[in-house]
């Protein structure tokens, strides 16, 4: 058994700076993270790559080396590969490692759970050939592979980025097809003030429009009736631009409208989430230090709302602080003094979200998918079963699984439970709030009977003190 002052869920920016800062102030902290080094999705790998891949990725992900550089420090406990699979009382975490159950206990527990991609269904995304951008800026970061003929669909500057990286790379896409419109960018002005502060994100933005167009990768903006035309595997991507069609011939589609918070051991716990109406997704509530309902637990980073990784790093250390203060290792003045800067910074950071929330919101199409597109990949349930469901009386997706088991798969609903509830919601013509989300409960992910067997149970006089 493990015992820690805190467990941080999450190796990614929150919880690599929240562990640095708990530590540098006394705390023993354990970090139990499921990949194989430390950075989180967004530094996947950072320390590993060679120099031509950080030259293909640029400075802000080799950025992440100093937040990884920072987990070598006496009081931290970093274990890799640890698969969090159940929270209980908000002090104790049983995970898996190297096939064998274990069990870590904490005074406090941060999630530092990070994102997810929104889920994108379009008629033929099933197909083989067709995966998130996310995912193939995972086998750029781990493996030095870049998808090569491919198209990108979607919104948002992600794939900007990534189709920059792919320039870089000498594999350049054969187009990317956007889904956002003139209207989005004129409602987005009404934030232009925030994205005016937030100016290096927009310098940023246009630098990698500008590489675009020098590269010639054709945009398609304002694309609608999107579909992944195929038989075995997929062939094209067709859509519309006003009432001209297109066809684009290729075998690999990367889709891409958004990351949402990754809220799975949130919802175990029973904390309770909203929905946010400006970035479309259900965010967990929280204090100003990042204390959730439950008070020996702690969120920090985009599980909590989505920021990006600098903005994740400055929550991760401002929990911290409060943390340390509730476990009588800093005053109060020093905790508010030290997070009164960070907080500044952090305004900054997030200053230009609205703006790129609105100007870049998720693709109508998926977010009301024809009948016949699966929704839960698991279990095979199409858009029009789930409509059908409501049509005879299902008001939620935890009846939904009585009706036709979607969120029942391995993945537990992970890359189809925002879909169903706001097609159910749009079904019953009620809010997302009243609608709700899938009632998640362990194992948040799946476990054996031989890593079970193989766990070394404690005494539970030990666990308890």
């Amino acid at each position: 058994m493990h015992n820690a002052d805190l467990i941080v869920i999450g190796a990614g920016p929150a919880g690599m700076s929240a562990a640095r800062r708990a530590a540098a102030l006394g705390l023993s902290v354990l970090i139990l993270d499921e990949q194989p080094a430390a950075g989180g999705q967004i530094y996947r790998n950072v320390d590993r790559a060679s120099a031509a891949r950080n030259d293909i990725l640029g400075k802000d992900y080799t950025h992440g080396r100093t937040l990884t550089e920072g987990l070598h420090h006496e009081n931290i406990t970093h274990l890799m590969g640890a698969v969090v699979w159940q929270i209980e009382d908000g002090t104790r975490v049983a995970f898996t490692q190297n096939g064998k159950g274990a069990l870590a206990v904490g005074q406090r527990i941060l999630l530092a759970t990070g994102a997810l991609e929104r889920p994108m269904p379009l008629p033929g995304w099933t197909l083989p050939g067709v995966m998130t951008a996310g995912a193939a800026q995972i086998l750029l970061k781990q493996s030095g592979i870049a998808c090569q003929g491919a198209v990108l669909v979607g919104s948002g500057p992600l794939l900007y980025l990534i189709a920059t990286q792919m320039v870089r790379a000498g594999v350049p896409p054969l187009a990317l097809v956007e889904t956002q419109t003139t209207g989005d960018l004129t409602k987005s002005m009404r934030h232009l003030g925030g994205a005016l502060r937030g100016w290096p994100y927009l310098v940023k933005g246009l630098r990698m429009l500008w590489d675009l167009r020098r590269a010639g990768i054709p945009r398609y903006v304002g694309a609608k009736a999107i579909a992944i035309e195929g038989d075995q595997n997929a062939q094209a991507v067709t859509f519309k631009i006003g009432k001209s069609a297109h066809r684009i011939a290729c075998d690999t589609v990367l889709l891409h409208h958004g990351v949402v918070p990754n809220t799975q051991a949130a919802r175990s716990i029973d904390i309770p989430h909203l929905w946010d109406g400006a970035q479309n997704c259900f965010v967990p509530e929280y204090d100003a230090w990042g204390r959730s309902a439950v008070a020996t637990v702690f969120i920090a980073g985009d599980g909590a709302g989505i920021g990006g990784a600098k903005a994740a790093a400055l929550a991760g250390e401002i929990a911290a602080l409060e943390i340390a203060h509730g476990l009588e290792k800093l005053s109060e003045p020093a905790r508010d003094d030290t997070a009164r800067n960070l907080r500044k910074h952090l305004a900054a950071e997030r200053a230009a979200r609205p703006f790129i929330d609105a100007a870049y919101p998720p693709y109508a199409g998926a977010i009301a998918p024809p009948d016949d597109t699966i929704i839960c990949r698991c279990e095979e349930v199409t858009a029009g079963d789930i409509r059908r469901f409501a049509g005879l009386g299902c008001l939620g997706p935890n009846q939904a699984k009585a009706f036709g088991r979607s969120g029942m798969g391995p993945c537990q609903g992970r890359y189809c439970g925002l879909s169903v509830s706001q097609i159910l919601a749009a079904s019953n013509e009620i809010s997302l709030d009243d609608t709700g989300y899938f009632r998640i409960r362990p194992p948040l992910k799946p476990v054996t009977l031989g890593e079970l067997a193989a766990m070394d149970v404690p005494d539970m006089n030990e666990v308890q003190n």
